[in-house]
């Protein structure tokens, strides 16, 4: 998720994946459960940070799978360089750690998406499909960690106006200013005005920043997680 205004395009060809991790049976693994979509193309596979650095520059996927916890670079620095230097690259988080701390960074470095390992194959892959097409993906126990920590926490939250609260409830769905001015019929410095406001309201810098407050605060419902994450 970006903060930038361009519209997220919707995927309409085959997705190509890198799988990051430092342990050959979960990457294998990881590969199997993938493969069991036809959408889905794992193009490559990397071991450490230092290798995911040459083969996602080489093969420039539509989504990369990181794990948190890599030799020679973290996985959460990986996903820094990755996110600033190559942004069409959207980064999945998949990681053992629920930690709040590992939640926060990844979610503040711009991450796409944090899932935990626990994660059912259909989740997982319903994850690599939202992220692939814009959406913040957060696993289930994750925004849970969010907002229990956000409750111990002392909060001073000035009151959003009902269109500001509209605004930011499609912010969390993953949308654009361009696609909010659309179904809002709002022009589209309009939309800006308002996203300005939420983040100066929230005290945050970054439209992601405002999704993860948001969703922990329970100011929106949690949309990402529902698009990512549907009832069976």
């Amino acid at each position: 998720m970006t903060d930038s205004g361009s519209e997220a395009p919707t995927l309409d060809h085959v997705i190509s994946i890198v799988i990051v991790d430092d342990h050959a049976l979960v990457r294998e693994g990881t590969r199997q459960l993938l493969q069991q979509d036809s959408d889905l193309d794992i193009i490559g596979v990397a071991a450490s940070g230092e290798e995911a650095l040459e083969v996602l520059d080489r093969l420039r996927p539509d989504v990369a799978l990181v794990d948190v916890n890599l030799p020679e670079m973290s996985g959460l620095d990986l996903a820094r360089h990755v996110v600033a230097n190559w942004p069409s690259i959207h980064v999945l988080i998949v990681s053992a750690y629920d930690d709040f701390a590992y939640i926060v960074e990844a979610l503040d470095i711009g991450v796409d998406g944090y899932l935990l390992k626990t994660a059912s194959t259909k989740e997982l892959i319903d994850a690599v499909h939202a992220v692939a097409d814009g959406v913040l993906v957060l696993d289930r126990q994750v925004s849970r960690r969010l907002v229990q920590r956000r409750r111990r926490e002392p909060e001073t939250v000035s009151s959003l106006t009902p269109r500001e609260t509209d605004v930011l409830g499609l912010l969390a769905q993953g949308q654009s200013n361009k696609q909010i001015a659309a179904q809002l019929e709002l022009g589209i410095r309009t939309v800006e005005g308002y996203v300005s406001s939420i983040l100066g309201k929230l005290g945050v810098a970054s439209r992601t920043e405002a999704v993860t407050h948001a969703i922990s605060q329970r100011l929106v419902s949690t949309r990402t997680d529902e698009r990512a994450f549907p009832d069976a």
